[in-house]
C-alpha cells in the first residue's frame, strides 16, 4: 500500500494515488503542497517537518461549493428568529503521484 500525507495551507489530509481531495479555495494560485510522510511497501519515510525529496504530483481539478450550512438565531418572547446560510468555496484536487 502506498500513501502520503501532505498539509495543503496548514491543513493535513491522507492521500494516495488516484484520489481527489476537496481543499479550502485556492483561487488561482497554484496549489502548494509539503509532502510530511511518505509509505511505500512497508517503508516509512517521515519529514522533519517536511520531506526533501518526496513530492507528491497535484493537478487543479477546479472549484466547487459545499454543502449549505444553516444558522438560526431567536430571542424568546420577542418573536425574533432569523435563519441565514452559508456554502463554503473549495478547490478539487486530484493526486496523480505519491
Amino acid at each position: 500500500m502506498k500513501y502520503g500525507v501532505i498539509r495543503v495551507k496548514g491543513r493535513q489530509y491522507k492521500v494516495t494515488e488516484g484520489d481527489e481531495i476537496l481543499v479550502d479555495r485556492l483561487g488561482d494560485e497554484k496549489p502548494e503542497v509539503e509532502v510530511l510522510m511518505r509509505v511505500a511497501n512497508e517503508e516509512v519515510q517521515l519529514g522533519d517537518p517536511v520531506l526533501k525529496e518526496g513530492a507528491v504530483k497535484v493537478k487543479g481539478l477546479g472549484e466547487e461549493a459545499g454543502e449549505k450550512i444553516y444558522v438560526s438565531k431567536y430571542k424568546a418572547k420577542s418573536k425574533y428568529r432569523k435563519r441565514t446560510g452559508h456554502k463554503s468555496k473549495y478547490t478539487k484536487l486530484l493526486i496523480e503521484k505519491v
